[in-house]
């Protein structure tokens, strides 16, 4: 009974803490998903250059679309002519970040780390796109304006659907509708449970793994931070899930390079993007974005622990501080029901 009491209270902890963050982040991606246009995307990002892969970098960032429902979207613009720089750049910074994710990690690890996250992942970006020129993309631009692409059609077949933009007739009023209803029950649904699975991980960290396991077999910085890129590259782990697990593992010992780079690859990467990437661009191509991926993870993680080093921070006291300045209590829990109920709600569905 003691086990399962410690285990629920480090749990509830974890989800009280990212709850109200994650609310305010799911309403912001759907403002995002409801008023930014699809075509403005696409129409940046068809020059094998680096200005493309720039662009593809930057949009890429507050999109709330996780590593496999970025698979359809990248499939889309390279359709209507994205370039396969721009498209890998795209396919790292927009599971990676989000607006919900980067509020969850503000929440759980702070505001260094949250800023690093957002600048490092446009880096990470940017370098597998640079390493995309390296293969000419000698494919010619397939210009589809007639309709819009199937993933999103097959969305598209009720008016209280916020996939597509056939709505801009639409009032203030029932735009602000189509923006909750996607970011409170279709973004809820699709990442609700990665999410809640990723806090009970990070709770069953918290409780049953003991500070000395990280000390003894993680205390090598390069060895944990190869352990992590090689778990976080084949896992689907969901950008915001994974904080749980990174905040508890760093609340061992872990450093923060090596949170960082699960903190990338696991969102960035699956199975199932292996062989999509395979199928489309070739196997060199992804080759290529798997050893890219892995070199400018490493370099980030690496510089961060530099960083956090060099400004002496403490993740302890950090925290203490953070937490400090933190809600009421009443809002956590508040929040903690709210998005619990979403989730089930979309469950159910």
């Amino acid at each position: 009974m003691n086990i399962l009491t410690g285990l629920l209270k480090e749990t509830i902890n974890l989800l009280n803490a990212m709850s109200p963050f994650l609310l305010f982040g799911f309403f912001m991606a759907g403002l995002l998903k409801v008023f930014l246009k699809e075509d403005l995307v696409t129409r940046h990002l068809g020059t094998h250059d680096f200005s493309s892969i720039i662009k593809a970098s930057l949009f890429g960032i507050p999109l709330p679309l996780c590593s496999c429902g970025v698979i359809p979207t990248a499939l889309g613009l390279r359709k209507q002519g994205a370039s396969k720089a721009a498209i890998f750049s795209f396919m790292i910074s927009t599971p990676t970040t989000g607006v919900d994710s980067i509020l969850a990690t503000y929440a759980l690890l702070g505001g260094f780390y949250a800023g690093f996250r957002v600048l490092a992942t446009i880096i990470v970006a940017i370098i597998v796109g640079l390493f995309a020129l390296l293969i000419k993309d000698t494919r010619e631009k397939e210009q589809d304006n007639t309709k819009p692409s199937d993933a999103c059609q097959d969305n598209c077949h009720s008016e209280s659907s916020a996939c597509c933009h056939v709505h801009e007739h639409y009032g203030l009023g029932s735009k602000l509708w189509l923006a909750f209803r996607y970011g409170f029950y279709d973004l809820i649904k699709d990442s609700g449970r990665s999410i809640l699975l990723g806090i009970f991980i990070g709770g069953a960290i918290a409780y049953f793994l003991p500070s000395s396991f990280v000390e003894h077999y993680m205390s090598n910085i390069w060895l944990s931070m190869l352990v992590m890129m090689v778990m976080g590259i084949p896992m689907y782990v969901c950008s915001t899930g994974s904080i749980a697990i990174v905040a508890a593992l760093m609340m061992k010992g872990l450093n923060p390079g090596a949170g960082f780079i699960f903190l990338i690859t696991g969102p960035a990467t699956n199975a199932v993007s292996f062989a999509v990437i395979g199928r489309e661009f070739g196997v060199r191509s992804l080759i290529l974005f798997l050893a890219s991926l892995s070199l400018g993870s490493l370099a980030m993680g690496w510089f961060f622990n530099w960083a956090w080093s060099y400004w002496n921070i403490n993740f302890s006291v950090l925290m203490q501080h953070h937490h400090m300045l933190g809600l009421p209590v009443w809002i956590n829990y508040a929040s903690s029901v709210v998005l619990v109920w979403c989730i089930i709600f979309g469950w159910k569905k």
